[in-house]
This record gives structure tokens, sequence and C-alpha cells, in this order.
């Protein structure tokens, strides 16, 4: 029982740690990250041209509303190619009339998926090469800007000499049992990403997001391009990552008041998306890895709360009391600095439950499947393996 008693103690000192740099770590991320539209940042003499680059694959009920925020932009060097891949839905429809009503869009249709490419990959890599841009800002279908985004993220690149930017952007809510699971996915990639040291050039920190990517063509030439990427699960942050390891100066920006996305619409499909991302990207491919991470993650997150419970001695239960009120403390900080919906963060153990029942479930179907199914396609998993790119930092 003393041996059990002391690796127990063990287990919440560490979870007391986790939650101190937690806290530590959105305290800086709030502080350190500039913001789009703040005062000071001086515009250029003349404004490069920007292409968006929007790949959709059955967006037809999101794709409207979100390109027309983007062709309200006060951007006055604006291109955007809309990409259709492969839809059945009648977004190939909707590309070509979004396309004829503004002479700024130009529309593209993907028909075939070439063999050893992801979808997404893949319609970006065309994106890119239909776009006239000096400037690439690749961005998904049901995205929304203010009307002074692209304006403001071009100034502050301009003013700070990037070739990369991406952005800290808004999660609109949605249902509380949804909210919670979203806001414990955000607040550990909000933890263990490193945000504010992406635009340290001594720092391995890096970071993309399928929101919004802006990268200067010239710099994305001297990468190894889509290609190397074309079977990257961990697409968009890979791709921040082979920009940083070129050689790009590279940033991230708060605009949680500029960019936003509903992340999922229901519990049905974040458990879809995490078939990607956690058998893919938490395990690499590998189920012992993801259930050994989610196994630490689950201890790591919930000790202190378990050190409650009746049983254990009294001084290991007030450890448990302050640690559970530094996770509660890290959960109110993450809230207000994501702009999520406070009680659903608060409610931590039950995301973190979900959290760890999706990585897991994700895992099962890989291995049920042998591979990954994304957009309708089956990717095996030894073809997967082969195209790893991206080190995660945990």
């Amino acid at each position: 029982m003393t041996i059990l008693v002391g690796a127990f103690a063990v287990l919440v000192g560490l979870s007391c740690v986790y939650w101190l740099m937690g806290m530590w770590g959105f305290m800086r991320l709030e502080q350190a990250l500039p913001r789009l539209g703040a005062p000071g940042i001086p515009e250029p003499t003349r404004w490069p041209r920007v292409s968006l680059v929007i790949p959709a694959c059955n967006e037809v009920d999101s794709l409207e509303a979100a390109v027309a925020s983007r062709l309200a932009q006060d951007y006055p060097e604006l291109e955007v190619v809309l990409i259709d891949d492969r839809s059945s839905d009648g977004t190939s429809a909707l590309v070509d009339r979004l396309a004829a009503a503004d002479a700024r869009v130009k529309a593209l249709h993907i028909t075939h998926l070439p063999e050893g490419w992801l979808g997404k990959l893949h319609a970006l890599h065309r994106g890119a090469e239909a776009a006239t841009g000096d400037w690439l800002l690749f961005t998904d279908a049901d995205v929304h800007f203010a009307p002074d985004t692209v304006r403001r993220a071009m100034a502050l690149c301009e003013a700070r000499s990037w070739d990369f930017l991406t952005v800290l952007f808004r999660l609109r809510p949605t249902t509380f049992l949804l909210d919670t699971a979203v806001s414990t996915t955000m607040r550990m990639i909000g933890t263990a990403a490193r945000l504010h040291r992406v635009a340290d050039p001594t720092s391995s920190a890096s970071m993309g997001a399928g929101v919004f990517n802006l990268v200067r063509r010239d710099m994305l030439a001297r990468t190894r391009g889509f290609e190397w990427l074309k079977l990257e699960i961990a697409d968009d942050a890979a791709f921040g990552q082979m920009v940083k390891r070129a050689g790009g100066r590279c940033g991230v920006a708060h605009a949680l008041d500029r960019v936003s996305v509903e992340l999922y619409p229901s519990m049905r499909a974040m458990a879809r998306g995490c078939e990607k991302s956690g058998f893919g990207v938490l395990g690499q491919l590998s189920n012992t890895r993801l259930v050994l991470s989610c196994l630490l993650f689950l201890l790591i997150e919930t000790a202190p709360l378990l050190a409650l419970a009746p049983g254990w001695p009294e001084w290991l239960r007030v450890a448990g009391l302050a640690g559970t009120g530094m996770a509660l403390a890290t959960c109110a900080l993450a809230s207000h600095v994501l702009r999520r919906p406070l009680l659903a963060t608060l409610a931590y153990p039950v995301g973190t439950l979900l959290f760890v029942f999706l990585m897991l479930r994700s895992g099962w179907l890989g291995w049920r499947r042998g591979g990954i199914v994304w957009r309708g396609t089956l990717y095996p998993t030894e073809m997967l393996r082969a195209g790893i790119r991206y080190e995660t930092p945990f």
C-alpha cells in the first residue's frame, strides 16, 4: 500500500506540474502573440497580390457564405482560387456560379485523385499551381473572415519580414457536450504547440492550421513542397513545420476577433474527424503509441481529481485539491485566451474522457480497416507510414 501511495503521489505531483505549465503557456500565449489590427503596425507602400486557395469537398451547405466573407475583403490585390475536389453534392455547380459572379474567383475542378496523394494535399497542390499571387493563403472552405483580415495579415507579415503566418482563430460554440470535447482538444494543442515560440528562429516550434496558412510564394518554392507532404496525415501542421525548416521566418498572430469557423457541427462529425487525427497524428499509425499516449494523458489530467477520493492519506487529498484548483484555473485561463465557453471548458474531465474515447475509437477503426478512410478513399497503413513527415512536439 505504501508503494501504491508513493507512486500515486508522484503522479499527482507530475499532474500539478503539467497544469502549472499549461497555465504559464496560456499566459505567454495571451501576452506574446501580436494581434491583427493592433495599432502601430505600418501598412506597406505596395500591396502584393494575394491568392486565397480554398479546397472544397462536398461543402455545398457552408461554402457560399464563407466565400462571401473572403470576397468582402478590403484588400486591393485579391484572387480566390476555388477548388472543387471530387464533390458529389452540388459543390461543383456552386463553384462555377461563384466564379461567374465575381471576376476575382477562379474555378478549378478535380475529378481524379492520383495514386499516392491525400485528397486535400493534392487539391492544395493544384490550387497553388493555378494561383497567380505573390502570397498564397491556404484556407478551408467553411472559414469566415472579417473584412480587414487579409489586409491586416499582410501588413503584419511585411512589417516583421515574415514568410509565413498562421493565426489563433475562434471556434464558434455548438452544443455543450461537443464544446467540452473541442475545448479539451484546443487546450491540449495550445499547451503543447508552444505558439509563442514559433516566431523565434532559434526555436524548433512551428505551427500550421488549415483555417489560415499564409505563405510567401518564393518561400514555398524553397521548401520540398506539397509533393513531399502528399501522404502526411497532419497536413496543415506539417506544412508550417516544412516552411520553418526550410529557413522561413514564421509567425502566429491573434485573430480570434477576425477569423472563425465551426470546427464540427456534431459529435458524429468530430468522431469522423478524429479518425484521421487520432490514429494518424497522435498515434503516428501505431496503436501501441496511441493507447499509451491516451493512458498517460488521462492519468495526468485526472490524477488530482482521483486523489480527492476517500481512502487516500489526508496530505495526498490536500495535494489533489491543490492540483484540481490549478486545473480549473488553467481551464478558465484557456477559456479566456481561446474565447471558448467557460462552463464547457471547466468541465474538463468530461472533455478529457470524450477526447480519449475518440482517439481510441480511431485506433480501433484504423486496425479494423487496415488504414484510414478519408474523403471516401482508404489509405493503407503501410502507405501512410512511408509518407510521415511531421515530427510531433509531444
